[in-house]
């Protein structure tokens, strides 16, 4: 066996950062070939092949790949481990850097692995010792700034320690204050401007983990403030963050948009294809091209494991926007696809995912001996996932969507029986107009709108969650009329007043996040 001091700490570094090249155009066999032969003896090799399996197993939820991310994560841990024993000062901070950051990977695969209470505890006690150590780091960081300029594996370690500090306090500062209240008495400690300033620092020092940290940052403004936030992230700091980047990984196809070139890019791990598949079904919905947007839908259903339950709703979902015709066309059973729903639910850390627990409530419908149509379930899922901030920016696409909501709307009050879920129904079709309403900048009608659902409370049977949403949406109407007062009082009485609802969960990210914007997050160093 080759001994771990043959391998300098700059040289590992070094081909970690030319796998990082080789994964980010798309060469990931290459770059676990290169990494392979010193993944038991060094730290930086052990990092950087877990977690191309960590990835690998995170996109497939194959069992097996879920071992050997594992067992690969267990043997980088030990590698890390040994070093700290073994080295002072230089190698042995960055043990503890890397050391964290296979924890925190472990901790992820933990999640995935059993489905059980056990697991979800075990799962978090690794993310606090992770985080602990980064702050260890951080301190070590503060006392050893001299050293900045003249070393360049203190600069590695810098960037590191960054990314780390950075994504987890803006990780954190994410979550509800009911959570984060919590959290905060077992140490942890979260505030936005310090991470986004964090993670900035970090995606501009030149190291190893600098694209790590620009990626994270472009996650964040593109995908985390848009689901679980008000949908006000910085599009245009994304697409600086990304400009250093496109000629030295032309294949990665940073740029927004560009999934069917990502999907001509590469075919090593088809996995990536599934989330430019989800993208390209959104898109196509976004401009009501169902018959495309199924498309995507069911290659989704058929090749990806990652939520059977969501991806058959979203089929069945997008089907119910067709006409009889259409799905004929298509040999489906629409009926049958929403029965299938619920036998496809799982469990990621001994709870149920609650987007699955709301389609699964939907698709309920259906279990009937005469089951009774969903109301434009698409465009209800599209609200799900926050899709009306995204529709909202073009103005020719929110007009097709109005009408669309208009035409259900006049269907449905021209319904000679109308059914038990009629209520609901009627209240869903108002929300998603005043979102139309609202985007297209006729705000007296879209308060109107929101209005009528709070009224109808009482005559809602089924879809509760209508009535807190509602509330958050109108005093984001207020706040972008500029009474404050006013839309703080409705999003607090959404979030005090309220409970046990459909997506309940999701409601209290996007209400911790619309509260900060109203009031301001104070900046301190945590």
């Amino acid at each position: 066996r080759v001994v771990a001091g043959q391998m300098d700490l700059r040289t590992a570094i070094q081909e970690t950062q030319c796998a990082l090249n080789l994964v980010l155009n798309n060469k990931f066999n290459e770059a676990l070939e290169l990494l392979k032969p010193w993944y038991r003896d060094s730290m930086y090799h052990a990092l950087g092949y877990s977690s191309i399996l960590v990835m690998k197993a995170a996109m497939t939820f194959e069992h097996q790949d879920i071992q050997v991310a594992m067992a690969t994560i267990k043997d980088a841990l030990n590698t890390c481990q040994n070093i700290c024993l073994v080295y002072l000062s230089t190698e042995e901070i960055h043990a503890e850097l890397c050391y964290a950051e296979c924890l925190l990977q472990k901790a992820t695969l933990t999640f995935v692995q059993d489905e059980n209470m056990i697991s979800f505890i075990k799962g978090g006690i690794k993310i606090r010792t992770s985080y602990q150590i980064y702050k260890e780091c951080q301190n070590m960081l503060n006392a050893n700034q001299d050293q900045a300029a003249s070393s360049d594996s203190f600069t590695q370690f810098e960037g590191g320690v960054k990314l780390g500090i950075g994504s987890f306090n803006l990780m954190l500062s994410l979550l509800p204050q009911r959570i984060l209240r919590l959290l905060e008495f077992i140490g942890f400690s979260g505030n936005r401007n310090f991470g986004l300033s964090q993670l900035m620092e970090g995606s501009a020092n030149h190291s190893l983990r600098s694209i790590l940290s620009a990626l994270t940052l472009l996650f964040y403004h593109t995908y985390v403030s848009l689901i679980l936030g008000t949908g006000e992230g910085d599009l245009v700091e994304a697409e600086a963050l990304l400009e250093p980047y496109q000629q030295k990984y032309p294949k990665v196809r940073l740029t927004p948009g560009r999934y069917e070139e990502c999907l001509a890019a590469q075919n090593e791990w088809l996995q990536i294809h599934h989330l430019c598949y989800w993208e390209l079904m959104w898109c196509h919905s976004y401009r009501q091209q169902w018959q495309q947007a199924y498309t995507y839908a069911d290659l989704l259903c058929k090749e990806s494991r990652w939520s059977k339950a969501i991806y058959v709703y979203q089929k069945a979902a997008i089907l119910s926007m067709m006409t009889a015709e259409e799905v004929k066309q298509t040999g489906e059973d629409l009926v049958q696809l929403f029965r299938k729903v619920e036998g496809l639910k799982q469990r990621l850390a001994g709870k149920s995912i609650p987007t699955e627990k709301f389609a699964i409530r939907k698709s309920r419908r259906y279990n009937a001996a005469e089951p009774v149509s969903l109301v434009l379930p698409a465009l209800e899922m599209m609200y799900v996932w926050n899709g009306f901030s995204i529709v909202g920016k073009r103005p020719d696409c929110t007009e097709a969507l109005l009408v669309t909501i208009e035409t259900a709307e006049a269907h449905l009050k021209n319904n000679p029986s109308p059914s038990e879920y009629h209520p609901d129904d009627c209240c869903l079709l108002q929300m998603l107009k005043g979102l139309c309403l609202k985007h297209l900048g006729r705000l007296l009608q879209a308060e109107l709108c929101f209005t009528q659902v709070l009224s109808s409370e009482r005559q809602i049977r089924y879809d509760h969650y209508l009535v807190p949403f509602s509330l958050y949406e109108l005093g984001l109407l207020y706040k972008q009329q500029g009474d404050i007062a006013k839309a703080t009082s409705y999003i607090e009485n959404a979030k005090s007043n309220y409970k046990d609802y459909s997506m309940e969960s999701r409601l209290h990210f996007r209400i911790h996040a619309a509260l900060n914007s109203l009031r301001g997050t104070p900046v301190s160093t945590p």
